[in-house]
């Protein structure tokens, strides 16, 4: 397994794979990998000749410098587990060379609409952030896919959009969540959870599936599902910080014509903000 640090080795290395006739795969990541980021790796691996992982804490995406610095950087256990699951190459930059001018005077990606709603809205700037890092990686890799988890459904979806509206040759596949056996959604972030907080950490799941019953149900009756979900967040120890039903297509309100919804919770628990979603058929 080859670890690339630079953007030119690394574009040597493509030039020759595609030469070769080699079909690619890519897997973005921020590091501190765990076993849904391993499921990522194990099907571009199924799908491609040559698996290329990125590991880059991408400072751009951090709306808060206290997040970043403190953001877990564990490269040397990453590169290990990676070499055990067959990965071809590891593209593990510093900053200043994914950034050699600064992100003051970096030129950027932004996905309109998708990306100023949901999680947009709290997190102002983050997935410019997204779009822009994945833009570089895909010029840099040029795959012929690149797998994401549907863990971040709103990222996933503002991909898809990014490479349909600029015409990226890629296959984007998205991954099922990979869950803890309590039904926690494997995140990095579950680092910041105290033993404490992780025996509680699972009602995030257990509430968005009594929602998604209550929609599986027939019940459209949507602020007072997601006032139900926030007052039983409260009760189990989270602090919300957004919960939406919507289209899952469009990520915009339920209407009539909605033939698929999508539940995304976003909630603190202590040092930890938590993420996930479900869908939900809505024509049974």
């Amino acid at each position: 397994m080859l670890i690339i640090e630079t953007p030119p080795m690394l574009r040597r290395e493509v030039r020759r794979w595609r030469r070769e006739g080699k079909r690619i795969a890519l897997v973005p990541t921020m590091g501190n990998l765990h076993d849904g980021h391993l499921t990522l790796v194990d099907e571009a691996r199924a799908r491609a000749d040559i698996v290329v992982v990125s590991v880059f804490v991408n400072p751009m995406q951090f709306d808060r410098a206290d997040d970043l610095a403190r953001y877990p950087r564990t490269l040397q256990e990453d590169c290990e587990k990676l070499n055990r699951h067959g990965v071809d190459v590891v593209f593990a930059p510093a900053a200043a060379e994914v950034y050699p001018t600064g992100l003051e005077n970096q030129t950027f990606v932004e996905v309109p609409v998708l990306s100023s709603l949901l999680e947009g809205a709290s997190r102002p700037g983050h997935f410019r952030g997204v779009a822009t890092i994945v833009s570089k990686l895909f010029n840099l890799v040029q795959p012929d896919l690149a797998c994401f988890g549907e863990k971040d459904f709103q990222q996933l979806a503002i991909i898809r959009k990014m490479v349909a509206d600029m015409g990226y040759d890629i296959e984007i596949i998205g991954v099922p969540t990979v869950r803890a056996q309590d039904g926690l959604a494997l995140s990095s972030r579950n680092g910041y959870l105290n033993a404490d907080e992780r025996k509680l950490a699972s009602g995030l799941s257990e509430v968005m599936r009594s929602m998604a019953a209550r929609l599986e149900n027939g019940e459209r009756h949507i602020e007072e599902i997601i006032e139900a979900g926030e007052a039983s967040l409260h009760e189990k120890g989270f602090q919300p910080d957004g919960l939406a039903i919507c289209d899952a297509e469009t990520l915009q309100p339920l209407t009539v014509e909605s033939r698929r919804a999508v539940i995304l919770m976003a909630a603190w628990l202590g040092k930890a903000r938590l993420i996930d979603n479900q869908q939900v058929d809505l024509t049974q």
